[in-house]
This record gives C-alpha cells, structure tokens and sequence, in this order.
C-alpha cells in the first residue's frame, strides 16, 4: 500500500517546542526558561477565562458544531455579521480548509516571503504549487511583480499577512487597495493586527470590509493577543457566497468546548486584554531600544510582538545555541533568502527582555 505520490517530497513542517520538551532537553526547569521563539502571549489567558474553564459545565458533550455563541461575541467584536464568520482550531486550520475547498492538484498559491512558513506547506500538501514574489530589501511587496504573477500564474489564493511575520511591517491602505483589484482571492492574515496600533488594531483591520468585497478574506487568532495559543482557537470573516461550502467542508466537531468558552470569555474583557497588549507594546519599545544597543545586532521596525534582527559580524546560529545553552533563552534563527543571520524575539515581560539582553551582552 502507498500513501500518495507528492507526499514523498513534502518537506515537512518545523514547529516550536512546548515548555516541558524544552526543559527536558536543557536540563532546566521551566520556570527557568525564558521562551520568546514563539511569539505567545507570556501573560497567557486572563484569569477569568483559567476561573471558567475550571467551571466549565459539558465538557462530555460534543461542541457546537456552528459555533453559534462564540460567533455572535465576535459579530459583536469585530462588526461583521456572523453569517460571514467562521472559527477554527487555529487560523492553521482556517488556511488549511481553503486550500481544500479552492485548490485542485497542480493549481497554485501566490506567497510573498519572507513571511508565515505554513501557505507553502499546506499548498504542497495538496498537491498544488506556491508561486512566490519575494519582497523588497525592507520587506515591502514588490507590487508590480505580484500584478504579473497574478495574471501570469492565475493563483486561486494569494496569502498577504499584516503585520507580517518574521518582520512586524504593515501593509499600507494603498498597497491593500491595489491587491484587492487584482482578479484572485485575497487572504489577509492578521494574526497580530491587534499589536498594529489603537484600539486592539480595529482602525487598521480590513475584516470589516469583507462583506463588501467578494475576493477578500481576513483571518484572525486568539493564539497571540489573547493569550490562547495552547487551545487553538481562530476565526475567519469570509465572502457571504463562499459560506455555503465552507460549512460543508469543515470538519463538524472543530473548536472544542474549552476553545470555545476560552474566546467567549475574552471577548467579554477586552479591557483586560487591551491593558495587556499595551504592556507589550511598551516593552516592545523599550526592548528594541536596548537591542539597538547591541553592538552585533540590527533590529528592523515592527507593528507586532516580536522584533526580527540580523546579526552583523556574528555566526547567528551558534547565538542561538548559546542563548539557549548557557541561559535557558529560546529564540527563533531564519537562514533563508530574505532572512540571511536573522534571529527573531518575541517580546516578553520585563524580566525576560533584561535576562535576555544580559546575555547578549555577556556572548
């Protein structure tokens, strides 16, 4: 028996190690691991939300297959209709089921790297092929580049994240105006839209705008800002006339109870949340001034919860190693086109940001 064909060159898929992996392999306890490789919340879920899980009431019983609570908090939340949103184990699930329900084997995907590692995975696990445009020097889209692709290749989806990741930039109204006109699918990843600016970002979210777009697609998470990302729980706004099929399409049972109430209960305390995510930003602000003091480091602007720099002068794997050799320090290293002695840092408490550049400066 054979599994099929394609899969025997799929290259797979590098994921973050959790705490307790981390500990094992370091010898340290995870209170004594400063983890900032993953970009995750470091304050984690609000203490109400850890209060309802303990109480949750039907953990035996199989999870709404619709969602229909946690999308009417996030009717609420995010000014779309609910006919138009769908939740997911993760956005990765979300970016999965498109690919599924739009691609059949040899069409394409357009991606722009440097940016998320799963648009090409997933492509590739269904047999289709990911044409990339690479962006500028300072991580811009190359906009004209992308316009003959478009009409070219004739992608199903072109998968833009704002801000992006591993970098942290935006992409300007304007830019996201001309990609809109452009004639395929626009998926928007703004998985850390809510680090963008004012508001937990809603005044540079285009998830509003998908009901007026027939082509525009916007994916959101509670991995980051929310603190979630160990339960898995995302959300998408898509195109009325798509919901049809994404509802058959989708596995019935996707986002668990504990998801689910998790969500509901944040979206009930954004306040919180919102005090939270303005901690982070100050210390993103405060951390990237100290990076820039680094004599061996170049830290590039961002709008999210990390901050990509390249290492000048240094071998940037072996500094990786040594952050987490000697100091119990993860961080993620990138050598790759775009991303050449490239190490990215989410941005941590405090304590984390000066355990983090103690060490630097000690190597």
């Amino acid at each position: 028996m054979k599994t099929r064909k394609h899969l025997d060159s799929l290259p797979p898929y590098t994921p973050i190690e959790p705490f307790e992996v981390l500990s094992a392999r370091n010898g340290r306890d995870s209170s004594q691991i400063v983890k900032l490789d993953a970009n995750e919340n470091p304050y984690g879920p609000l203490p109400v939300v850890r209060e309802s899980l303990a109480k949750m009431e039907f953990p035996h019983i199989y999870p709404d297959p619709e969602s229909r609570a946690l999308r009417m908090s996030l009717a609420k939340f995010t000014g779309v209709d609910e006919e138009c949103l769908l939740a997911g184990q993760g956005a990765d699930e979300l970016i999965d089921l498109l690919m599924r329900v739009f691609l059949d084997p040899d069409d394409c995907i357009l991606s722009c790297p440097p940016t998320f590692g799963m648009y090409v995975f997933d492509a590739e696990l269904n047999a289709a092929r990911c044409i990339e445009v690479p962006r500028n020097a300072d991580f811009s889209l190359d906009l004209d580049t992308i316009r003959i692709a478009v009409e070219t290749y004739q992608p199903k989806l072109l998968f833009i994240t704002s801000p992006n990741n591993p970098d942290g930039s935006l992409i300007p109204a304007d830019v996201m105006d001309a990609l809109l006109s452009l004639p395929t699918m626009i998926v928007l990843d703004e998985a850390y839209i809510e680090f963008a600016g004012e508001n937990l970002g809603g005044n540079l979210s285009r998830i509003r705008e998908v009901p007026e777009h027939g082509n525009l697609i916007v994916l959101r998470t509670f991995s980051k800002w929310a603190g979630l990302a160990g339960l898995r729980i995302g959300y998408g706004a898509f195109p009325r006339w798509l919901m049809p099929t994404l509802w058959k399409s989708k596995q019935p049972y996707n986002v668990n109870v504990a998801a689910s109430i998790a969500a509901q209960v944040s979206l009930e305390h954004v306040d919180d949340l919102a005090e939270i995510i303005e901690r982070l930003k100050d210390e993103r602000s405060r951390l990237f001034d100290l990076l820039n003091e680094v004599s061996y480091l170049k830290p590039y602007p961002t709008r999210s919860n990390f901050i990509l720099c390249q290492v000048i002068d240094k071998d940037a794997l072996q500094l990786k190693k040594d952050l987490a050799e000697k100091f119990g320090i993860f961080i993620r290293y990138f050598n790759k086109p775009g991303l050449k002695d490239c190490i990215r840092i989410s941005v941590g408490r405090p304590k984390d940001s000066d355990a983090l550049i103690a060490a630097l400066i000690e190597l």
